[in-house]
């Protein structure tokens, strides 16, 4: 399949008690450690669609954002191959060619999954996927998060993100990341690798902030404005990440309050 791989730039059972209330639209992180997932994908990725579907039914498999924290980031590398990604960004292509460097990977290729900031291979293996979740989960967090949501004013929503890093080897290359996601986005494709396939996707971001770095106690706090579409069909995420080793320190998700 054409779309497999691309070049990278050479330069470049303790279940964390994650909440989040309707009511006031809060959440909180928990002592365990929540799975960040990333996905990079592409509409105009022939491979991709299946690896779109496993992402969607990730919540329906019994992996609630209190154990892992999904998220679809489309790349826009593919676009010249016939379909232009409506929802592709190309700061997700230099997110995952970032990653990469950090891990020393020579190539990026679509689908990825990332699993806490690493490349992944075994999500389709379902045993294998909650083994590893589960390991996830039982390390104790080295960071803390909390996420709010707000309606100060009708269609016009703010989210705000706070963190902090208790350990102090963990501080000076901590960085907080905060994403709002879409869920039941449908596309027919009429060109390209996936012509006359209709797509469906799930926690796709349409908003990234980030890297925030932290002060010098090792807090950090981020108010933003969100879209009323982005908050009322999906949700916010945030999540600490260290930017030497890649490794996620703690993700937090906030779905859509009613």
């Amino acid at each position: 399949m054409r779309c497999r791989w691309f070049a990278a730039f050479a330069i470049l059972s303790i279940v964390p008690a994650a909440q989040a209330a309707p009511a006031d639209c809060t959440a909180k992180s928990g002592a365990g450690t929540a799975a960040l997932v990333e996905l990079y994908t592409s509409e105009g990725c022939s491979s991709c669609p299946p690896a779109d579907e496993w992402l969607r039914k990730l919540p329906a498999a019994g992996f609630g954002p209190e154990r892992v924290v999904p998220l679809a980031l489309h790349v826009d590398y593919w676009d010249y191959i016939g379909w232009k990604d409506p929802f592709a960004s190309p700061a997700f292509g230099a997110r995952q060619r970032e990653l990469a460097a950090i891990s020393r990977a020579r190539v990026v290729y679509t689908p990825q999954v990332m699993l806490g900031g690493r490349d992944y291979r075994g999500w389709s293996a379902r045993a294998r996927f909650a083994d590893d979740v589960r390991a996830t989960n039982a390390r104790p967090a080295r960071a803390e998060l909390a996420l709010s949501l707000r309606e100060p004013q009708p269609g016009s929503f703010e989210v705000r993100a706070s963190g902090s890093v208790p350990g102090r080897e963990d501080r000076a290359e901590a960085v907080l990341y905060l994403a709002a996601y879409e869920n039941g986005l449908s596309n027919r494709v009429t060109t390209g690798e996936n012509r006359g396939v209709t797509l469906h996707h799930d926690f796709v971001v349409r908003e990234w902030w980030g890297p925030i770095a932290l002060d010098a106690a090792g807090g950090v706090e981020l108010v933003r404005k969100v879209t009323a579409r982005g908050v009322t069909n999906g949700g916010v995420a945030a999540f600490v990440q260290s930017r030497r080793t890649g490794e996620v320190l703690q993700a937090l998700a906030l779905p859509a309050c009613s």
